[in-house]
C-alpha cells in the first residue's frame, strides 16, 4: 500500500496492521509508506450484522483481510467467485468498470484498492434493493 495518503479528521480512528490509531484535534495527513501495509478507516468499517446485501458481503471480506482477521489467500478466492455473481447483475459500464478494479486490485493483493471500487457500488446496490422492494 505504498503511496497511499490517509487525510484524517479530528479524533478520526484509522487501523493499521491491526493497530487502532486515533488522531489527536485538528486534521492531519498521513502518508503510508510501508508497501502491503493493511489500512482501514474505522468510520468506514462494516459491521458484521451490516453485510446483509450482496456488495457488502464482498466489501466485509476484503475488510476482514485488512483488519488482519483472514489471510489474504483465503479471501482472494471468495471476493473474486463474489465479484463474478455481482457482474451477472451489475452489467451497465460503471459498475463493470468498479468491478474490473477490484478484480485487479485483489488479484495484485490490494484490498484497501479493492474495498475502494467496491464501496463505489454501495449507493447503486441499495437504490437497486430499494427499487425491487416498491
Amino acid at each position: 500500500m505504498s503511496g497511499l495518503i490517509l487525510k484524517l479528521g479530528p479524533h478520526e480512528r484509522v487501523l493499521v496492521n491491526g493497530a487502532v490509531i486515533e488522531n489527536g484535534d485538528k486534521r492531519s495527513r498521513l502518508a503510508i509508506k510501508t508497501p502491503n501495509a493493511n489500512i482501514l478507516r474505522l468510520k468506514d468499517a462494516i459491521h458484521p450484522e451490516e453485510a446483509n446485501t450482496p456488495v457488502r458481503r464482498v466489501c466485509y471480506i476484503a475488510q476482514l483481510v485488512l483488519s488482519g482477521d483472514m489471510c489474504p489467500q483465503e479471501a482472494k478466492l471468495q471476493v473474486i467467485r463474489r465479484i463474478e455473481e455481482l457482474s451477472r447483475v451489475l452489467t451497465d459500464r460503471d459498475s463493470r468498470r468498479h468491478l474490473d478494479l477490484a478484480t485487479k486490485a485483489t488479484g495484485e493483493g490490494e484490498y484497501y484498492r479493492c474495498l475502494k471500487a467496491l464501496r463505489a457500488l454501495l449507493p447503486r446496490e441499495e437504490r437497486l434493493l430499494a427499487t425491487r422492494l416498491q
